[in-house]
């Protein structure tokens, strides 16, 4: 059944109002955390913090917001996702239908943004950590996408950001974007695919040829290992986090600075694990100093 609300959602809206908009035909199953999960279809957005366990600070108003922001892109007829399997390697391997990259398209030959939330590989929380931090770096004109990939664990997860990054490279020009100097952004679990690939580039996870990120934004994480040849990093913790431990992240920063990395690191104290954006915390405004990090080693 196709929702009868064809316009702007609002708190009151419901997942199945979600996932069955013509905007998101043939994706609506994306848009919010449910990754074959038994889900309420009735249950209000209102509620949608329940729908990410390991995510804190989640404001039912700001999803809405991102969600209407895409519905609005998708009127002006701008394609907002696209699938970076084929459906050959979807019928080889049918978890791959579970993937895809949504886009927010920035200036025409801008550097991208690769960003990947989090959830401890069990769902996908891109309607707090994902959108979010995307339709900012739009506005920014940079041209951002939010990766859907493979729930189960963090190999298949990286080969699943690996192979979207070979999409991009191969459809640079078609989708109008500047492959030099891009980004790897990522959020908890997201933020451990993001240091693999800073660590290893994406011939670590299958046969791709391409460049290492110019940067890697890292998010409340407890990810712990690195290489030398790391590329500069971002990091940001909130010091109430009750799943990762701080003091890992400590040692991490500091190890990485004493190899010669250049690392960024700003802690927010009353946070705890999953802020996202941050709004309404200490840690709102974060990612403008991502931002500018990032800019700060872009190519003149």
């Amino acid at each position: 059944m196709v929702s009868k609300n064809k316009g702007h959602m609002n708190t009151g809206s419901s997942i199945r109002d979600v996932v069955n908009h013509p905007s998101f035909e043939g994706f609506g199953q994306f848009i919010l955390p449910l990754d074959n999960r038994a889900y309420d279809g009735d249950m209000p957005l209102s509620r949608v913090g329940s729908l990410l366990p390991y995510h804190g600070h989640v404001e039912p108003a700001a999803v809405v917001d991102t969600i209407n922001c895409m519905i609005d892109r998708a009127a002006e007829g701008k394609t907002i996702f696209y699938n970076f399997y084929t459906e050959r390697q979807k019928q080889e391997d049918p978890a791959k239908r579970n993937t895809g990259l949504f886009f927010f398209k920035g200036k025409p030959g801008a550097p991208f943004a690769i960003v990947c939330p989090g959830g401890g590989f069990s769902y996908i929380g891109s309607v707090h950590e994902g959108f979010p931090h995307a339709v900012q770096l739009s506005k920014k004109g940079y041209n951002a996408f939010v990766l859907q990939y493979r729930v189960g664990g963090e190999q298949r997860a990286c080969e699943d950001l690996a192979a979207a990054i070979s999409y991009i490279f191969k459809h640079a020009g078609p989708l109008g974007v500047r492959t030099k100097d891009y980004s790897v952004w990522g959020s908890s679990a997201g933020a451990r695919m993001a240091a693999q690939i800073g660590s290893y580039g994406p011939a670590g996870y299958g046969s791709y040829d391409l460049p290492r990120p110019r940067v890697v934004v890292m998010a409340y994480t407890g990810h712990s290992s690195f290489t030398r040849n790391d590329p500069a990093t971002f990091v940001v913790q909130g010091e109430n986090d009750g799943i990762v431990n701080v003091s890992t992240v400590d040692r991490r920063v500091d190890a990485m600075r004493n190899a010669g990395i250049e690392v960024e690191y700003h802690k927010h104290r009353n946070v705890g694990h999953g802020f996202g954006l941050g709004i309404g915390t200490d840690a709102e405004g974060w990612t403008e100093f991502a931002v500018k990090f990032w800019e700060k080693h872009l190519s003149k």
